[in-house]
C-alpha cells in the first residue's frame, strides 16, 4: 500500500519512525514503541510465512509522529497480490493498536483487507504481553485470510460492471461514509482512465480497486475500517464470500 495521506499525515520513513521520543509510561499508560510493533510484525513473519518474502514496508505519521501507520507487504512467486500486514499505533492514547492482515494489489500497492482488526487494544497494562501473543494469532490466521481475498479478487475479476451500475455503487460507497467527497472524482477519474492496464476490463475488481485509490488519502485513524467497510460492502452488493 502506498501511504500517500494527504488528510491528517504524511509518509515517512522507518527511520522518521525512530526518531519520534516514546512518552512515559505511568500507572494506568503503557506506551508501546511504533518501531519496535514494526520489527516484531517483520521477526514474526519471517519465521510463520514460508513462501512469502518481505518486499516492502511503508509508514505513515500523523499528530507530529502521535500516531503512526505502516504495511509490511510480503510477495509470492505463485501470484500477482501480495500478503499484507497493517498496523498503526500511537502515543497520544487517540488510537487504539491494532493489527489487520489482508492482500496488497502489487500493480498499484492498493490495499485489500477483509475480516476485522485482529487487535484493537489499549494502551494499558500487559498490553506488551498481550500484543505478542494477538499478533502471532493473526500472522498464523493470515494464510486463510490470504487465500480468501485471492478467491474474492478472482470472483470480482469475472464479474461485468457497467458504467451506470459503476456509477450507481459509488454513491452507495459515499453513502455508507467509506469515501469522502474529495475522494470521489478520484475514484470516479480511476474507474474511468485507469492509471493501470490490469483495470481497464470494466469489471467489479477494477471499480474495486478505483476506489481503493480513492483511500490512499484517507486519515491514518481510519484507514483499516475504511478498507474493511469497503470490503464488506463488495461481499455483500455482489454476493462473494467474506471471510
Amino acid at each position: 500500500m502506498t501511504l500517500l495521506m494527504q488528510r491528517g499525515g504524511e509518509a515517512a520513513t522507518l527511520e522518521d519512525v525512530k526518531e519520534i521520543p516514546i512518552p512515559s509510561a505511568t500507572r494506568t499508560y503503557q506506551p508501546v514503541s511504533h518501531e519496535q510493533l514494526s520489527t516484531m510484525l517483520l521477526q514474526m513473519a519471517a519465521h510463520l510465512l514460508p513462501g512469502f518474502n518481505h518486499d516492502n514496508s511503508q509508514y505513515g505519521l500523523a499528530a507530529d509522529g502521535n500516531k503512526m501507520f505502516g504495511v509490511h507487504t510480503f510477495k509470492s512467486a505463485e501470484t500477482s497480490m501480495g500478503l499484507c500486514i497493517g498496523f498503526r499505533n500511537s502515543y497520544d492514547r487517540s488510537m487504539s493498536l491494532g493489527i489487520v492482515v489482508g492482500s496488497s494489489v502489487l500493480v498499484c500497492s492498493n490495499l485489500v483487507l477483509s475480516g476485522e482488526i485482529t487487535i484493537l487494544r489499549k494502551h494499558t497494562l500487559h498490553v506488551q504481553k498481550d500484543m505478542q501473543s494477538m499478533a502471532l494469532s493473526a500472522i498464523y490466521k493470515s494464510r486463510q485470510v490470504y487465500n480468501e481475498i485471492l478467491k474474492d479478487a478472482e470472483a470480482m475479476r469475472l464479474l461485468e460492471l457497467s458504467d451506470d451500475n459503476a456509477h450507481r455503487m459509488l454513491g452507495l460507497v459515499y453513502g455508507r461514509g467509506l469515501i469522502t467527497p474529495r475522494q470521489i472524482p478520484v475514484a470516479l477519474r480511476e474507474w474511468q482512465k485507469p492509471q493501470h492496464e490490469d483495470f481497464n476490463p470494466r469489471t467489479v475488481w477494477s471499480f474495486y480497486n478505483a476506489i481503493t485509490e480513492s483511500l490512499k488519502s484517507a486519515p491514518p485513524q481510519s484507514i483499516m475500517e475504511k478498507h474493511l467497510g469497503l470490503h464488506r460492502l463488495f461481499s455483500e452488493q455482489f454476493g462473494f464470500m467474506e471471510v
